[in-house]
């Protein structure tokens, strides 16, 4: 019994080192836009003026080059539009008492050398100003179609749709994160929406 005993302890030790390694990747946010990059989006304000300065943290609109696990596995990621408040496409499916929805539409393009296969909505999240974070759920919104949950992209090639949350009525919301391999890649991209 005491022989069992240790090697079990032995092992929780082993998958308690392998887990802690894992956990400890050197993980980094990514924020800065690439350099003329910016979703085509009407901002009212002077395209040249736009072109001339990329800015310092990435907003709705711009678009951050993020890696994945696997080699050759990169995306341009862009968030294209912000829903908020995000109509139910389905009268019957509102959000619970006190909450809402915000829509957000993604475009991602496989700029790596692997092909992409993903559900993206299990790396996407919103944070309000508060510093919560929320998770995507399961909804369609009148804002359009949603992205795939089985997305899978050949390099050059790109997907686009939007990915829906459940947050709190009187949440402000403040940034949108992204990351590759169902939120377990190294790089997360953070987009400022206010």
């Amino acid at each position: 019994m005491y022989a069992r005993t240790r090697i079990a302890a032995a092992a929780v030790a082993a998958i308690g080192a392998l887990t802690l390694t894992a956990c400890d990747t050197g993980s980094t946010v990514v924020d800065k836009p690439k350099e003329n990059a910016t979703a085509k989006a009407d901002s009212g304000k002077d395209a040249k003026k736009e072109k001339a300065a990329a800015p310092e943290v990435a907003k709705v609109g711009d678009t951050l080059t993020l890696k994945g696990m696997k080699s050759g596995s990169q995306l341009d990621v862009t968030v294209v539009k912000v829903a908020d408040p995000a109509k139910s496409a389905n009268e019957f499916l509102e959000p619970d008492s006190g909450k809402r929805l915000v829509g957000v539409q993604f475009q991602l393009v496989n700029t790596g050398k692997a092909a992409y296969s993903d559900s993206p909505s299990n790396g996407a999240q919103v944070a309000d100003s508060e510093g919560q974070q929320f998770d995507s759920t399961f909804a369609d919104i009148t804002a359009g179609p949603s992205m795939s949950s089985g997305l899978k992209l050949k390099p050059g090639a790109k997907g686009l749709g939007w990915i829906v949350f459940e947050v709190p009525k009187a949440a402000k919301l403040d940034t949108v994160q992204f990351t590759m391999d169902s939120g377990f890649a190294d790089q997360t991209g953070e987009w400022k929406v206010k």
